[in-house]
C-alpha cells in the first residue's frame, strides 16, 4: 500500500575498513506504530541508527524516510525525525523555557511559534510549574521527561528513542511508558531501543532482534515467544556441583534436552508440561537433589534473546559514545 510506512530500509550496509559492522539488513517500520529494536552491545544497532539518523554514510543500501531518500533528500528528513539518547542530554545552566526555546531556533522554528510550542511541550513533560528552573536542579526524571519533549519540539513525524529509560527508577520508568505510549496515541511513530525485554514486550507492536550486523527475528512479541519454545519453559536452580548429574538424568528418564547456565537448568517442554514438570520434581525429590528454586513459565522475550543472541556479555569500543553522537545530531 503506497504511503504505509515510516522508513524503509533495503540491504542495508556498513564497513569499517574489513569490519562489516552491518550485513545487509532490510525492514520496514509502518507509519504510526512502535517499533522495537533489541540487540546485544557490539550488534550493529547503534551503526544502524546513525546511518538513519544521516550521521553515517550507508556502505550500500537504500534507505527512505517517509518516501524520501535519505541521500537525497537527508535536510528535509532531518526535521523529521526526533532523536533522544540514552544519556540525558539538557543544558544544566539553562531553564526548562531556555533548553527548548534553544532547541526551537536550532530547527529554525519561526519566531512566532517558538512560545507557544514551548509551553505545549512543558505541558506534556508535566513541567509547566519548573519552566523557569535551571535544569540541572531537576530529578533524573523530570530531566528524561524534559529530555523528550525537547527532542520532539519540531514535531516529528519520526521519533527515535535510545534506550529512554535507562538509569530510572520504577515510579519514572512507569511515566516515560506513559509518555510512549501518548505519542503512539498521536500517530507518532517510535523506533525504541532498550536494555529491558520487558519494556519491549509492553510497548513494542514489533520488534527485530539484531545481532551480528544481521537481523536474526522479526515479528510481534508474540510471534518472537514462539521462536523460544511452542510449549513451557521448565527452570531449575541447583547447586553448581548438581548441573550435570542433574541435566543428564532429565535427559536419560524424559527425552528432554536441557540448556544449562551456571547453577540454572532449562528444559523446554512441549507436551503436557505440568504433568511433566510435576514427575521431574518427583524425581529430583526421590533421588534428594538439592533444589534451590523450580518454577515453570510461557517464554518471554528474554528466552528468544538468548536463544537468538547467545548468554555472552559482550562490548565494542568501534562505536561512537552517547555524548559524540549527541554532539553530532545537535550540530548537524
Amino acid at each position: 500500500m503506497p504511503g504505509e510506512y515510516a522508513v524503509e530500509i533495503s540491504n542495508l550496509k556498513k564497513s569499517f575498513g574489513d569490519f562489516q559492522a552491518v550485513k545487509g539488513i532490510s525492514l520496514e517500520i509502518k507509519k504510526g506504530e512502535i517499533f522495537g529494536i533489541l540487540g546485544p552491545n557490539g550488534a550493529g544497532k547503534t551503526t544502524t541508527l546513525n546511518m538513519l539518523l544521516g550521521i553515517l554514510t550507508p556502505t550500500s543500501g537504500k534507505i527512505t524516510v517517509e518516501g524520501l531518500d535519505i541521500n537525497r533528500d537527508s535536510l528535509r528528513i532531518k526535521q523529521m525525525i526526533g532523536f533522544m539518547t540514552q544519556e540525558t542530554v539538557v543544558e544544566n545552566a539553562l531553564t526548562a523555557r531556555d533548553n527548548l526555546r534553544l532547541f526551537a531556533r536550532l530547527y529554525h522554528m519561526p519566531k512566532e511559534r517558538v512560545e507557544q510550542r514551548v509551553e505545549e511541550s512543558l505541558e506534556e513533560a508535566a513541567l509547566t510549574n519548573f519552566g523557569d528552573t535551571a535544569a540541572g536542579t531537576f530529578s533524573g526524571g523530570m530531566q528524561r521527561r524534559l529530555s523528550l519533549v525537547r527532542s520532539m519540539i519540531q514535531e516529528p513525524k519520526i521519533l527515535i528513542l535510545d534506550e529512554p529509560t535507562t538509569g530510572l527508577d520504577v515510579q519514572s520508568r512507569v511515566s516515560m511508558w506513559d509518555h510512549i505510549t501518548s505519542l503512539h496515541e498521536k500517530g507518532i511513530t517510535v523506533i525504541l531501543t532498550t536494555q529491558y525485554l520487558e519494556e519491549a514486550d509492553a510497548l513494542c507492536d514489533r520488534i527485530a532482534i539484531i545481532d551480528h550486523g544481521e537481523i536474526k527475528a522479526l515479528g510481534t512479541a508474540s510471534e518472537l515467544k514462539r521462536l523460544a519454545s511452542e510449549g513451557n519453559i521448565l527452570e531449575i536452580t541447583v547447586k553448581d556441583s548438581e548441573v550435570e548429574r542433574i541435566s543428564k538424568m532429565i535427559k536419560s528418564k524424559f527425552g528432554i534436552d536441557t540448556e544449562v547456565d551456571g547453577d540454572k537448568i532449562k528444559a523446554d517442554i512441549q507436551k503436557k508440561p505440568l504433568s511433566i514438570s510435576i514427575k521431574i520434581a518427583q524425581m529430583l525429590e526421590k533421588e534428594g537433589s538439592d533444589v534451590l528454586a523450580f518454577s515453570m513459565h510461557l517464554p518471554t522475550l528474554d528466552d528468544v534473546f538468548i536463544k537468538l543472541t547467545g548468554n555472552d556479555f559482550r562490548d565494542t569500543a568501534s562505536g561512537q559514545n552517547v555524548d559524540q553522537r549527541a554532539k553530532m545530531w545537535r550540530s548537524r
